[in-house]
């Protein structure tokens, strides 16, 4: 790894087919994987150096004062709405874990209700849906195997036998915990799960990002956000981690008529060591204009002290950048932690 402090420099995507595969992969099947996808990486990951700048600057974490501020994030926790195969509706329970109704199913993504994951604070809001109050878990989508979006003790609360759709070379460590009901998928696949408004597509695209669970695994499983289409071609996009970069234009191209894009805001300061990782406000408003998607919900902030930035910072700037875009109001789905928004 090499320390890099410079703006980020994004490559050119490689050549890929014109439009998402027809045909869908099977369903829990068991595939060969090479031994790791650096070669995926848009820009070099910051070496020793710049953590090392990072820590001695105080640049990891806000500041007393700006914790403090941590008070007045928005919670307001409502029952997960119900609502029939033809309707969506997504429940934010704080930073990337959402719950999706789609197509008559519930979708978890990225579940996290732990009150605390390594290296970080104990959250700075509540879990916004108990679990004791989630309907019957359908399916689970993770976008990366970083402790704040793959939660080892979330997961031991789920039944064995919940269908979970993962980047590829994850399905091991969900297989070690006895799940096998586990679909892995490289960059542009699909598959495609039985639901009573027709089956549910599960596309794994692409994110500007990396993986790493221990100190030797770096990039060893893949990562990337999941485009949901209905049996009616409704379209929930779920970033899970990313910077900005090129990959939101080829989605938005492949994947036209999203109706909802769920878009990370949070943990961006220092810029110069997060944003080839991490959008910011500003850019998270620019990657749903370039995904063409309708309405925008902000996620990854207010939930865990991952950055320097305020708390509540990230609402503040992409209200605003939402309004200096001439976007519609009503389409930026700023929740509060246990909000729920239905699509009409």
């Amino acid at each position: 790894m090499t320390d890099r402090t410079e703006e980020p420099t994004h490559h050119q995507p490689p050549a890929a087919p014109p439009e998402p595969p027809a045909t869908p992969r099977p369903l829990y099947q068991r595939r060969p994987w090479p031994g790791g996808f650096a070669e995926r990486l848009t820009d070099p990951l910051p070496g020793l150096g710049a953590m090392l700048r990072a820590a001695r600057q105080g640049a990891l974490r806000p500041g007393a004062s700006a914790r403090y501020a941590a008070a007045g994030l928005p919670f307001a926790p409502e029952p997960v709405p119900e609502v029939d195969p033809g309707t969506v509706a997504v429940s934010w329970v704080g930073h990337a874990s959402w719950v999706i109704r789609i197509g008559g199913l519930t979708v978890l993504t990225d579940p996290v209700w732990s009150r605390k994951i390594l290296g970080t604070p104990p959250r700075l809001t509540p879990v916004g849906v108990p679990w004791t109050q989630l309907p019957p878990v359908d399916a689970v989508v993770i976008s990366h195997n970083h402790y704040d979006h793959l939660d080892a003790p979330t997961v031991k609360r789920l039944p064995r036998l919940t269908p979970v759709f993962v980047p590829a070379a994850l399905g091991e460590w969900f297989r070690r915990r006895g799940f096998n009901q586990v679909t892995e998928l490289d960059w542009w696949e699909t598959a495609e799960l039985p639901a009573p408004g027709g089956p549910l597509r599960f596309d794994l695209v692409p994110a500007h990002h990396w993986s790493r669970r221990g100190l030797l695994d770096t990039c060893r499983t893949l990562w990337g956000g999941w485009m949901l289409t209905d049996g009616a071609g409704q379209r929930v996009y779920f970033a899970g981690d990313s910077g900005y970069g090129h990959w939101f234009a080829e989605i938005g191209a492949r994947y036209p008529g999203i109706d909802l894009a769920l878009l990370p805001i949070g943990a961006y300061a220092p810029p110069w060591l997060l944003r080839s990782v991490h959008t910011d406000p500003e850019e998270a408003v620019r990657a749903c204009d370039d995904l063409g998607a309708e309405r925008m919900a902000p996620m990854h902030w207010g939930t865990f002290s991952l950055s320097a930035e305020p708390p509540l910072e990230p609402l503040v700037r992409v209200r605003a950048a939402w309004r200096a875009a001439g976007r519609l109001p009503e389409d930026l789905w700023d929740l509060p932690v246990g909000g729920a928004r239905v699509l009409d």
